[in-house]
């Protein structure tokens, strides 16, 4: 079990513009293989000096979805599921032009409280509704990304952040029904940690469905400050056979102050080079003695 290891460019910067392009090789000798680049926004940057960027630097690149209201699969409004399919279909030619393999996030769209708006009860009807809708736009996507050799990975988020996908059985029914080669699961540990009754036992069910996972701690400090057993969670993806990437977001800026909205993205305000080094290090080791027994 070798999993290239990767970081978030939020960790960075957002967006991840070609004034941050100097990262790329501090993100190599630090010891990373890949960096997770959100997709990129039109504007944001040119793709061709990005892939020669990623080139020079000698990293490989996992892309991430960003979903909103009007892009949105799992929409009463049929323009934004048609907006929806779109924004995949953009995400896959970035992923095509960048020489990525993965493009990850919650793909089904529905965000709630970062999109403004609570939870609501949902009918028989409407919940049947969307569940259609989702699996009608993943098939209509999937043959397109097996064609850009791209695999779309569904993440479950938190029942705070969507109301389509929040566990990892959720997740695995999905992928079942759309039953395309190219659709597989993204996890993250953060979110499990929430609607998971256990990490590792999640791991197992999911099993060969996982094509991308996300090592974060349950309050998304740096790796080895929070709550999780790595080694357990190493151990289940061995056991699933996962050689694939695994990314980190330790994106919690350290500053406790009252009042701080902690759910709200903020820029560093420090040098994390240490930090982003030890955590690196620390997950190598997990992944190391998670191989054997005691």
């Amino acid at each position: 079990m070798t999993n290239p290891v990767g970081l978030i460019s939020m960790q960075i910067a957002r967006p991840f513009t070609e004034d941050y392009f100097p990262w790329l090789s501090r993100l190599k000798e630090l010891g990373y293989d890949f960096i997770e680049l959100l997709v990129p926004e039109p504007g944001d940057v040119e793709l061709g000096n990005l892939r020669r960027a990623l080139d020079d630097a000698g990293l490989d690149v996992v892309l991430a979805a960003r979903v909103n209201m009007e892009r949105n699969l799992t929409s009463s409004d049929a323009n934004c599921r048609r907006q929806g399919k779109d924004y995949l279909t953009y995400a896959i030619e970035c992923a095509h032009e960048l020489s990525a393999r993965i493009v990850g996030g919650p793909l089904y769209g529905n965000p709630l409280v970062f999109a403004g708006r609570a939870p609501q009860p949902v009918d028989e009807d409407l919940r049947s509704a969307r569940e259609n809708w989702c699996i009608e736009g993943l098939k209509t996507i999937a043959p397109l990304a097996t064609q850009a050799g791209v695999r779309l990975a569904v993440e479950p988020l938190n029942r705070f952040e969507t109301d389509i996908l929040c566990t990892t059985r959720q997740a695995i029914a999905l992928i079942d029904l759309v039953d395309e080669p190219s659709v597989r699961l993204m996890l993250d540990t953060f979110h499990m940690h929430m609607e998971d009754a256990s990490i590792p036992e999640a791991i197992l069910e999911a099993g060969t469905r996982i094509a991308h996972f996300q090592a974060n701690e349950n309050h998304r400090g740096f790796l080895g400050t929070g709550a999780t057993d790595w080694i357990a969670v190493v151990r289940a993806l061995h056991a699933v056979g996962y050689d694939g990437p695994i990314s980190l977001e330790p994106f919690r800026r350290n500053d406790d102050r009252i009042a701080v909205p902690i759910a709200q993205w903020r820029p560093p305000h420090e040098d994390e080079t240490e930090r982003l080094s030890a955590s690196l290090a620390f997950l190598k080791s997990a992944i190391t003695m998670g191989r054997y027994r005691r």
